[in-house]
């Protein structure tokens, strides 16, 4: 097995492209896995206060059930007064005593009518809380079947990613191995410093992949002799010429292929 320092800066080249193409990959993997989780959040978050909303709308039903037969209790009180006056009316002495039991009649009656408007009144509210929890009720059943399914994709991919994401490490420490540490870390360096992550690409029609400015033609020659490595002044970037890139592009493809 050849050591670290016969490879050859093509082998180099190859190993770092090789690298970048497997890190792109597990950047998709969790790109994918990372939106899942906060969905299937979010969907808790709001069953939850779901369920918080239909506590209250459930608790406000029986509330209005407890007053209706709070004021239930009230009618049959002042019928039941209403009755003692109308005993009290068999025995009065004078107009006073007569008038004064007819205003508590009066009054009873007054009461009776009161609660019977309210328990209209909290039947009605009861109606239209009770109809906002059949709505809720389809709402928070539709949000935890979309729940179910979201965690069942979540797993899923979990399942898959995971196996494939432990098998691209393996391959990664593969090619890791065939370049010295100092360039290593100045490719994770490059990679950190990049927001798309790619710390080596490919020259595309005379300019730095994902770049417009030009590269120079004897550069473009140095790069594609594969003598030595060569960064992008302005992205800093590593290149490759583009054969290259195709060439590993072509072989990674059957990797990744083979590890799904």
């Amino acid at each position: 097995m050849a050591k670290k320092n016969e490879v050859t800066v093509e082998e180099k080249l190859r190993a770092l492209y090789d690298l970048q193409l497997i890190d792109s990959r597990v950047d998709e993997i969790r790109n994918v896995r990372g939106e899942l989780p906060l969905e299937v959040e979010d969907l808790e978050n709001e069953i939850e206060g779901l369920e918080k909303r239909l506590e209250n709308f459930n608790q406000e039903v029986s509330d209005f059930d407890l007053q209706s037969k709070e004021q239930k209790n009230n009618i049959e009180q002042a019928k039941e007064e209403f009755k003692k006056y109308e005993e009290k009316l068999k025995n009065v002495r004078n107009n006073r005593e007569y008038n004064s039991i007819v205003k508590e009649q009066e009054y009873q009656e007054l009461e009776i009518q009161l609660s019977e408007k309210r328990i209209k009144e909290f039947s009605a509210k009861k109606e239209l809380k009770e109809e906002a929890i059949g709505q809720l009720s389809e709402k928070l059943k539709e949000r935890k079947n979309h729940l179910k399914a979201k965690k069942g994709e979540l797993d899923e991919i979990l399942k898959e990613t995971e196996k494939e994401e432990k098998l691209l490490a393996k391959k990664a420490g593969e090619f890791q191995n065939k370049i010295e540490a100092s360039l290593f870390d100045a490719y994770n360096k490059i990679r950190s410093n990049v927001k798309n992550g790619l710390a080596i690409v490919a020259i595309e029609r005379g300019a730095s992949g994902g770049s417009f400015f030009t590269i120079p033609p004897q550069i473009q020659m140095e790069i594609a002799s594969r003598q030595k490595i060569i960064t992008d002044e302005h992205s800093g970037r590593i290149l490759v010429d583009p054969d290259l890139a195709k060439e590993e592009k072509e072989k990674m493809e059957a990797v990744f292929s083979s590890k799904k």
